[in-house]
């Protein structure tokens, strides 16, 4: 839970991984990026940013998914 227009920061780590690591962020299942990066962070969270947030990583070769986060926004 995060209090209306505080800041936000969600960080992503991997523990394996082989060649250049790929980072992006996803809200709702959505495929397109909403950051891209290990850390996710809104500085002013709106009643809109409520949802499932979720880190995908890519070497390259595969990809891989963070369990759904959901954050609720009060």
């Amino acid at each position: 839970q995060v209090a209306l227009g505080d800041r936000l920061v969600l960080n992503c780590t991997v523990a394996t991984g082989t060649g250049p690591l790929s980072f992006s962020w996803h809200r709702g299942g959505s495929r397109a990026p909403l950051s891209t990066g290990p850390r996710l962070e809104l500085l002013q969270v709106g009643v809109n940013d409520s949802g499932h947030y979720q880190c995908r990583v890519s070497d390259g070769d595969s990809e891989a998914e963070s369990d759904p986060l959901n954050v609720t926004v009060l």
